[in-house]
C-alpha cells in the first residue's frame, strides 16, 4: 500500500461528504478522496448493516469514515447531513431515475426526480457554502451525466434534472470565484454500477445472451470506445478537481464518456 493509500495524501485534514455514496461511482469518489487522506461521510438509503462493506471499503484507506441516512427530498434530513458533516468538499452525486415518456411519467416520478437529483443538490450548497466561505476553501462537484450534455427518449426527469446541475455549477462558480471555492460538474457516460449490472442481468436472462453481447448491446450508441466508464476513473477525476492541481478549474463541464458527446 502507497502513503496516498494509508491517508497521506494532499487533502488530510479536509472533510468530504459524498451523497449517493454506498456503492458504484459515489463510492468510487468516496474511496479516491480517502486514499488522498480526505475524512469521509458517506451517505445513503441503506440500513448501517448494508452500509457496512462501503464503511469499510472507505476505512482501508486509513481515514476516518462514517455513514448518515438521510431522505434527501426532506430539508430537515438535508439540514442534520450538512451539520453531522460540516464539508470542505460536498459531492452531490445521489440520484433517482425513473423510464418512460413524458405522458406516461408519473407525477410523483417527476417531483422525486426534481427533489432528489436538483432540490438537494442546490440546499446541500446552500447550507454548506457558508461554511466553505468562513474557511476561504471549498470544493463542490455536481455529478450531471451524458445525459445533462446530450438527450435521450424515456428518462423526462433525469435528463432534465442532469442539464439544470449544469446551470447550477456554473451559477456556483461564478458566485464563489473569489472566495477560494470551485465548483465544477462531471458527466459520465455509462459505468458499470450496480443499476447497470442489474439491467445486464435482466437483459441476459430474457435475452439469452451472454455477458460480451449483453454488454455490446446495452452500449450500443452510446460511448464510441466500446467499454463501459470505470467508475475508479470518475473517482480519481473528482479527486484531482480537488486537489491543488485544480484550485484554477471552477464552473468546468467535464464529459468521462468515452467520446460518446463527441459523437
Amino acid at each position: 500500500m502507497n502513503p496516498d493509500e494509508r491517508g497521506g495524501g494532499s487533502l488530510r485534514g479536509r472533510q468530504a461528504l459524498v451523497t449517493g455514496s454506498t456503492g458504484g461511482i459515489g463510492l468510487a469518489v468516496a474511496e479516491a478522496l480517502a486514499s488522498q487522506g480526505c475524512t469521509i461521510l458517506l451517505h445513503g438509503l441503506a440500513t448501517e448493516a448494508e452500509a457496512a462493506p462501503a464503511l469499510a471499503a472507505v476505512a482501508a484507506r486509513g481515514v476516518e469514515v462514517r455513514y448518515h441516512r438521510a431522505d434527501l427530498t426532506d430539508l430537515a434530513a438535508i439540514a442534520a447531513l450538512v451539520a453531522a458533516a460540516a464539508p470542505d468538499i460536498l459531492v452531490n452525486n445521489a440520484a433517482t431515475r425513473h423510464f418512460g415518456p413524458v405522458e406516461g411519467t408519473a407525477p410523483e416520478a417527476w417531483d422525486m426526480d426534481i427533489a432528489v437529483n436538483l432540490s438537494a443538490a442546490f440546499h446541500l450548497l446552500r447550507l454548506a457554502l457558508p461554511g466553505m466561505r468562513r474557511r476561504g476553501w471549498g470544493r463542490v462537484l455536481n455529478m450531471s451525466s451524458i445525459y445533462g450534455l446530450v438527450g435521450t427518449a424515456g428518462r423526462v426527469g433525469y435528463v432534465t434534472t442532469k442539464t439544470a446541475l449544469i446551470g447550477l455549477t456554473r451559477a456556483v462558480a461564478l458566485e464563489t470565484a473569489e472566495s477560494g471555492i470551485t465548483c465544477n460538474a462531471l458527466c459520465p457516460g455509462s459505468t458499470l454500477t450496480p443499476n447497470i449490472e442489474e439491467r445486464l442481468r435482466a437483459a441476459m436472462a430474457a435475452g439469452g445472451l451472454g455477458r460480451t453481447a449483453a454488454e455490446a448491446q446495452f452500449l450500443t450508441g452510446k460511448q464510441p470506445t466500446g467499454r463501459f466508464v470505470q467508475a475508479e476513473a470518475v473517482g480519481a477525476m473528482a479527486a484531482f478537481l480537488c486537489g491543488e492541481a485544480g484550485r484554477d478549474i471552477t464552473g468546468a463541464v467535464l464529459p468521462i464518456d468515452g467520446g460518446w458527446s463527441a459523437a
